[in-house]
């Protein structure tokens, strides 16, 4: 079974807008997911394609956060205002997407 209060994964996906948004964005976004319970767990650039009808996306940022309430502080934060816009403006194709974390694949696979 998915704990509701364990660990999400947040997969980011993304191609760098043309402007220095997102550098500025990243001077300051991991202090401040790193005091919301966030860490990022892997960066990535895109290497090809294997398999999917998802468009590729120049960069991959693992985030592992402490609950979706974690995940929720940040993104919701009054304080961070001025924050997201960064991100958002200096990407293109932003694909953000939530995954519980799993032990294994029985809870999964008991579903079908």
């Amino acid at each position: 079974m998915v704990d509701d209060d364990g660990p999400v994964y947040a997969l980011n996906l993304f191609d760098l807008a043309d402007n220095e948004d997102y550098r500025a964005y990243s001077r300051r976004s991991v202090a401040e997911v790193q005091s919301h319970g966030g860490r990022v767990v892997s960066l990535g650039a895109f290497r090809r394609a294997e398999v999917g009808d998802v468009a590729p996306r120049q960069v991959m940022v693992l985030v592992e956060w402490d609950s979706i309430e974690a995940f929720e502080s940040y993104r919701d934060d009054p304080a961070l205002a001025d924050l997201h816009p960064l991100r958002e403006n200096g990407t293109t194709g932003y694909i953000w997407h939530l995954f519980d974390k799993l032990d294994d694949l029985r809870p999964i696979l008991r579903r079908t």
